[in-house]
């Protein structure tokens, strides 16, 4: 996919998920020259890629008078801090993008205006190698020509979905947000357990990491309900149904997950208030 895109961008804070979605920009066709990045000290990969690039780093604020989009990625903890700064920005009316957890749409209203059009989104990691998924939740003033230049933005890393209301996106937090947290532990688990089974450590990690990435690429490419894979692979009464008795028992993951995932979501109600 090329983007094409000449629009006048700001992306503010190039840490891994700043960085990761502007690489995924630039190979998709962003033309660098419109770009400039606020960030008083990317880590070394983004500043190299920003020299590459001869991308605009840390100029006066007050030069920026044609900004259409700004995309926020900073930390939650420091937001309040960072965004007086570039509050100046909205003279041009950008559309306000946040990548950021934690942060509703009427606090970033507060810096840019009643007015603003802003998007508030929730990426997740493997956004960082193309595979991520984005949920956005738009105010009543973005427009469609705002919507589909996020849109286009974001699926340079991954899948895009938007969600009717904004307080959903503490549940997609909760499901994808954090999800990749919850894969990896599941792959720490099956490793530990391989290993109690007479595996050593090397063969029991290479095991369970490539069962987890190449068991998610065939639900990818097949398109088929998770369930339906897990029933196509389990025989009756063979090693599978034997795993799946225990796995599946009242007690065991399926209200383990609920009870986890409704305490991602409750800390990202309670990170938003």
């Amino acid at each position: 996919m090329t983007l094409n895109l000449k629009c006048r961008q700001v992306l503010v804070c190039a840490g891994k998920m700043g960085s990761a979605m502007q690489e995924g920009w630039l190979k998709n066709g962003l033309d660098a020259a419109r770009t400039v990045v606020f960030d008083p000290a990317p880590p070394p990969e983004s500043a190299a890629m920003i020299v590459k690039h001869g991308i605009a780093l840390n100029p006066p604020a007050a030069s920026v008078t044609d900004a259409e989009v700004i995309i926020i990625a900073v930390k939650p903890q420091v937001m309040e801090d960072v965004l007086p700064g570039i509050s100046g920005l909205k003279s041009s009316k950008p559309l306000v993008l946040s990548v950021a957890a934690g942060k509703t749409i009427a606090s970033f209203e507060r810096h840019f205006g009643a007015d603003a059009s802003v998007i508030r989104s929730m990426p997740n990691t493997p956004a960082a190698v193309g595979r991520g998924i984005t949920a956005l939740a738009l105010n009543a003033n973005v427009t469609l020509a705002q919507k589909s230049l996020a849109e286009a933005l974001l699926s340079a890393v991954g899948e895009v979905v938007t969600v009717e209301r904004e307080e959903l996106i503490d549940a997609v937090t909760a499901v994808s947000g954090s999800g990749p947290a919850y894969i990896f532990y599941l792959t720490e688990c099956m490793t530990a357990a391989g290993v109690k089974l007479g595996l050593t450590q090397e063969l029991a990690t290479q095991l369970a990491r490539a069962t987890v990435a190449g068991s998610g690429e065939l639900m990818r490419q097949s398109g088929i309900p998770a369930a339906t894979l897990r029933q196509n692979v389990t025989s009756p009464k063979g090693t599978t149904y034997a795993a799946l008795q225990v796995l599946m028992a009242e007690d065991a993951m399926m209200p383990l997950f609920e009870k986890a995932l409704t305490a991602a979501r409750d800390r990202s109600r309670e990170l938003a208030s």
